[in-house]
């Protein structure tokens, strides 16, 4: 009975609420939105470019935007920062519910927004997200506890596995994201390399399959030793650099305008393009039928290049390459020597950049080509470029 009233209360309240807000309309148009808050990635990116698009007047007039919680949390920390950025009132999820319900809803809800940066947004605003006075000193504590002293550069690695999805998101089944799993161990060479330039490297991960196992001096599991909410945006924010296999997490470093080296990027028409600072080799696709590799215009021309289920794959007969330890520790080094002011390019590596860039159109993944691929993959696969 009790549970009966305070249903009731909830559901008069509600919709005293949404008609309360379709009376407003004439002074304040009030919405209501989602945040995808069980995907960090998601979470992250689709917040952040939200606050560029009201920075640039997308959501300019009339209008107060309020959002809620739409499912579990991935990160409390990334939700404590959020909470304090924007309007976030978690009844509204239920006033979203009963107004949708009546006449009039779309007006009142906040337009779908994007998780990719087709505008190029990220490049024109400045972060929105920053930490508390507080949070600045328990970073840098857990720093020094990790072993990395104040001040210390370091960089951040993480490799994508399916071990994640299948703890957090169990009730799902996730078999088709497979083509995207990485193996940690093609990272080592890299991280041992900027480890002996001088940083730290920090492996990443909320839930990881395998603990890094022995390593060079200034290489730390923090995945597997280390890690907390707070720390895996901590970290993400205030890296010297972040080398992922595009993993959701990279994009708190995105949101925090931090340089990203992007490895094993598969789909290719899925690349991040729009990173004036970050760094790309994809993964290839071999012809078993053929014995070759396609071509990067094959793969664009063909539909293949958004392939997203691993059958897709296989019905073809195609076979995502892991990229090498080399490859990824070359991309390490170019990323490196670029944010310290030491690479030099050639007259070559910029003409293999636009001969790569010249084979992407415009469309609703891509619209601003700000990054690079990787100039040592491009000088070693120019053939793929015809």
């Amino acid at each position: 009975m009790l549970r009966l009233v305070r249903q009731t209360l909830v559901g008069v309240l509600a919709l005293t609420a949404a008609l309360g807000i379709r009376a407003l309309r004439p002074i304040v148009v009030v919405r209501i939105g989602g945040l995808r808050s069980s995907r960090i990635g998601p979470f992250a990116g689709k917040a952040e470019l939200y606050l560029c698009q009201r920075d640039s007047g997308v959501h300019d007039g009339r209008k107060i935007d309020v959002f809620y919680h739409a499912s579990r949390v991935s990160n409390h920390q990334l939700k404590r920062m959020l909470d304090r950025t924007l309007h976030v009132w978690q009844f509204s999820k239920i006033i979203s519910r009963v107004s949708n319900a009546l006449p009039g809803a779309a007006v009142h809800v906040v337009p779908p927004i994007p998780v990719r940066d087709t505008e190029g947004y990220l490049s024109k605003y400045p972060t929105h997200l920053g930490f508390t006075s507080a949070e600045e000193s328990l970073g840098q504590t857990e720093l020094r506890k990790m072993g990395v002293p104040s001040g210390s550069p370091f960089v951040c690695f993480l490799a994508r596995d399916s071990t994640y999805l299948t703890a957090t998101h169990g009730d799902r089944e996730w078999a088709y994201h497979n083509y995207r799993d990485c193996n940690v161990e093609n990272y080592v060479a890299a991280a041992a390399e900027l480890a002996g330039r001088g940083n730290f490297a920090l492996r990443m991960g909320a839930v990881v399959g395998k603990p890094l196992g022995a390593s060079a001096p200034r290489v730390i599991d923090y995945a597997s030793e280390f890690r907390t909410d707070f720390m895996d945006i901590y970290l993400s924010a205030k890296c010297k650099f972040f080398l992922s296999s595009g993993a959701g997490l990279d994009n708190v470093a995105q949101i925090f305008r931090r340089p990203t080296a992007y490895v094993d990027l598969i789909p290719l028409e899925f690349l991040a393009t729009w990173g004036p600072d970050d760094l790309i080799i994809p993964r290839k696709l071999w012809k078993r039928d053929e014995e070759r590799f396609m071509t990067f215009r094959e793969i664009l021309d063909s539909g293949v290049g958004r392939f997203a289920e691993q059958e897709q794959y296989d019905r073809l007969g195609l076979e995502p390459v892991h990229n090498k330890p080399e490859e990824i520790r070359a991309l390490a080094i170019e990323m490196d020597e670029r944010l310290n002011g030491t690479w030099s390019t050639s007259e070559e590596d910029e003409k293999l950049q636009q001969r790569f860039w010249s084979l992407f159109r415009t469309s609703n993944l891509n619209g601003v080509f700000l990054s690079r691929i990787g100039a040592k993959f491009l000088r070693q696969n120019r053939e793929l470029l015809d």
